[in-house]
């Protein structure tokens, strides 16, 4: 109970929703025949108790925040509490058909040698789906080249516990210098400011990426081919 009560107590600061959002949206990127996953920083454990139900999966997770992996062990078959690089150590080899990563891997300092170390984790057909956040965002956007602002927040792109960002062009970089092949890399939640459509049209579609709120991407290791 005393470790329930002291994660309770660190993530005070953030809304109930930061670690219960089931993220419906990203259901849709989880490839069909996927019958084990594991989840980075699964919170309560609501997306991948989704995955669960509608994919009949074994759903592994793994969680900082105790009182949040208490949450999570409920709902899933198995939880390690612990943060992702610590982690790995417990976690079987080739086994995950899909790791994925909702709006993760920008808390991490060295996200980068963790995505690396994930591939020896998925199985031979397997792949990672994450969502990550826009920092070319278009409220960001102008906040930055209009305002001059760059303010960090309790949640959102701003985050103040976000250590890295990431921009379309930026993430797809990162994805083949990692040596891992892109099936999807595609925005979600969109803006409809209709000022944003009268600027990208001036700036003939070059801020097309500025859109989306966050990009949801589906890659695997080179030379794997991920099931139908």
């Amino acid at each position: 109970m005393g470790n329930i009560t002291a994660g309770l107590a660190e993530s005070a600061h953030k809304p109930e929703t930061y670690y219960e959002n089931a993220r419906k949206d990203m259901l849709k990127y989880i490839p069909q025949g996927t019958k084990r996953t594991l989840e980075f920083g699964c919170g309560g454990g609501k997306f991948s108790e989704l995955v669960k139900i509608q994919f009949d999966a074994e759903c592994w997770g793994v969680e900082v925040h105790p009182y949040y992996a208490a949450l999570a062990s409920e709902r899933l078959h198995k939880v390690i509490n612990a943060n992702a690089h610590q982690s790995l150590n417990h976690l079987p080899e080739n086994y995950f058909d899909c790791i994925i990563f909702n709006d993760v891997l920008e808390h991490l300092q060295d996200p980068y040698s963790l995505l690396h170390s994930v591939k020896s984790k998925l199985n031979e057909h397997g792949v990672v789906v994450a969502s990550i956040p826009n920092v070319r965002f278009w409220s960001n956007l102008k906040a930055l080249a209009v305002d001059g602002t760059w303010d960090y927040r309790d949640t959102g792109i701003l985050d103040i516990t976000h250590l890295r960002f990431f921009t379309y062009n930026s993430l797809r970089k990162l994805f083949r210098q990692l040596n891992y092949d892109i099936v999807t890399c595609e925005g979600i939640g969109p803006t409809y400011s209709r000022t944003f459509r009268i600027l990208n049209m001036l700036f003939l579609n070059k801020l097309k990426d500025a859109r989306y709120r966050h990009f949801a991407c589906v890659f695997k290791p080179e030379s794997r081919t991920p099931d139908a």
